[in-house]
């Protein structure tokens, strides 16, 4: 099978930006993990390399069948799982054959072993339903493993795959990984999931400058990256080092000028020489000095854009680091107490029962389970928008709770405004630091909350509860799907920086390992 070619493609999405210009790529029958930041193309990359959306210029050339796995999955009417596997016509025609309603012909070409392979493809993704179960019945996370359980099971050349273990919990991860990574055929695959990526035989970072391809996983991504950021840095110390040369041998220049000039009107005040030799050596001490200046000038501007480009280089490669105010939280003092609770949201159909859970000081807890277990409801309890039908909560401290929508931000207020609001004590010198540790300089900040991208959003969020008085426990709720890794990276900093107490729920263990979880709570749910 020969790769995807990809050549001179230009497209602009819908509102008019342009998202690839002249990009050329190939991608090999390998798994390739896609990423770059939010809104730098890679779901309409997939669209048109499976040919869903057309180029504005250019081709795609890609050999073989296509399969494409969207983020989320839209249901039809009375659509089923066999329709993921394209068997509703199959699985009738067996039925037909069991009641002996199906003639000779019919059945000459029935697909005797139908129902069992797709019940063996949905296991192997941990999905326990039969190709009849409607997908209205089904979770988001459980639409995703039926959807990929049936673009595998066509074993096409190409799998394509749009964050396939976003929503999924532990175990539908777990499945995923397993199945991308026994794939043996071409797979291209948009993820922040850092574990998966892990898998990938090579990654492909897009990026305004278009698309770079580095071998190996994500590790091998970042260990290149890092000499990456290395090479930036060594650029601009030498970028620097030229600039101030310029500038030292500019001034030393003047000076010679300055001093040669002072000598010739002291000797021609002097006299002694004819006035037109005077004013030859005049006329050439001008030119040369003008040479020599213009000189200077273009050594200094050519050393200062190498500069700036180094700067730019390393902007793009260095994760953001946050110095934040401490919050004032004690090591001995106790958080949160939940004592014996049960909760829920249908009566006599509790999702809590009978939980008790204390929090003291710093810590840092992830609350973990298999979804429906209750982890969204625990964080409704703590941030008191639930009460429990039995037991109590007590809350102790100041709280923020931030979730993937970042609903704390008023969505037609400028991120300035909205920090402002969050902080009403804050001074503009306050804000503005306060934003620019989280990658909001200058008008950056003037954004408007309803135009960033979901990672700009909580970065934007975060920055609001912890830019000035940070509060002693804040409560995340799958803070990282959605982002791009540079956001990823972005929070983890800021978290990092963090004195207070955290309570999270994530089933992204690299992201978990990287704020520093302690001690994990897992709800067994029903």
């Amino acid at each position: 099978m020969s790769a995807i070619t990809i050549a001179s493609l230009s497209y602009s999405a819908p509102d008019g930006r342009r998202l690839f210009e002249n990009l050329d790529l190939s991608l090999g029958r390998e798994r390739t993990g896609l990423i770059g930041r939010n809104g730098t193309g890679k779901t309409s990359l997939l669209r048109l390399i499976a040919g869903e959306i057309a180029p504005r210029a250019g081709g795609i050339a890609a050999p073989g069948r296509i399969a494409l796995v969207r983020q989320s999955l839209r249901v039809g009417d009375g659509e089923t799982v066999a329709d993921l596997f394209g068997a509703r016509e199959g699985l009738a025609l067996l039925r037909r054959a069991e009641a002996g309603q199906a003639d000779a012909e019919a059945l000459a070409g029935a697909d005797w072993t139908l129902e069992e392979r797709i019940a063996s493809a949905l296991g192997r993704v941990g999905l326990d339903a039969g190709p009849d179960t409607p997908l209205a019945a089904l979770s988001g996370g459980q639409r995703t493993r039926a959807a990929l359980a049936g673009a595998a099971f066509a074993e096409p050349e190409w799998l394509l795959l749009d964050e396939p273990t976003n929503n999924l919990d532990r175990a539908g991860r777990d499945a995923v990984h397993a199945l991308i990574a026994g794939w043996r055929a071409g797979a291209v695959v948009v993820s922040h999931d850092r574990e998966l990526l892990e898998a990938m035989d090579a990654i492909v970072e897009l990026s305004g400058l278009g698309a770079a391809r580095y071998g190996g996983g994500w590790s091998a991504y970042r260990a290149r990256k890092d000499v990456e950021l290395a090479a930036a840095e060594h650029d601009l110390a030498d970028a620097e080092k030229r600039a101030a040369d310029a500038a030292r041998a500019a001034r030393q220049a003047a000076e010679r000028k300055a001093r040669k000039d002072g000598a010739g009107k002291r000797k021609a005040a002097q006299g002694g020489a004819p006035r037109i030799l005077l004013g030859a050596m005049k006329r050439r001490a001008e030119e040369t000095g003008g040479a020599n200046a213009r000189l200077a000038g273009r050594q200094r501007e050519e050393a200062a854009e190498q500069a700036a480009a180094a700067r730019a280089r390393i902007e793009r490669l260095r994760a953001i680091a946050v110095d934040l105010p401490p919050s004032g939280l004690a090591p001995g003092r106790r958080v949160l107490r939940i004592d014996g609770v049960d909760a829920g949201y249908a009566p006599g159909r509790p999702v809590i029962r009978d939980l008790s859970l204390d929090v003291t000081g710093p810590e840092r807890v992830a609350i973990a389970g298999p979804n429906g277990s209750g982890k969204t409801t625990l964080l409704a309890l703590i941030a008191g928008t639930l009460a429990p039908w039995r037991g109590s909560v007590t809350l102790n401290v100041p709280m923020a709770m931030l979730d993937q929508r970042a609903a704390l931000l008023d969505p037609a207020a400028a991120i300035r405004d909205n920090f402002a609001r969050l902080n009403p004590g804050a001074t503009e010198n306050q804000c503005r630091a306060a934003l620019a540790r989280f990658g909001f300089r200058a008008d950056a900040a003037l954004q408007v909350a309803g135009t960033l991208s979901g990672g700009q959003m909580l970065r934007a969020s975060l920055a609001g509860v912890l830019g000035v008085a940070p509060p002693q426990l804040l409560i995340l709720d799958e803070p990282t799907n959605h982002l791009d890794l540079d956001s990823i990276a972005a929070v983890e900093a800021g978290l990092a920086g963090y004195d207070g107490a955290l309570i999270v729920v994530s089933h992204d263990a690299a992201f978990l390992e990287a704020i520093g979880i302690v001690r994990t709570v897992t709800l067994a749910g029903d």
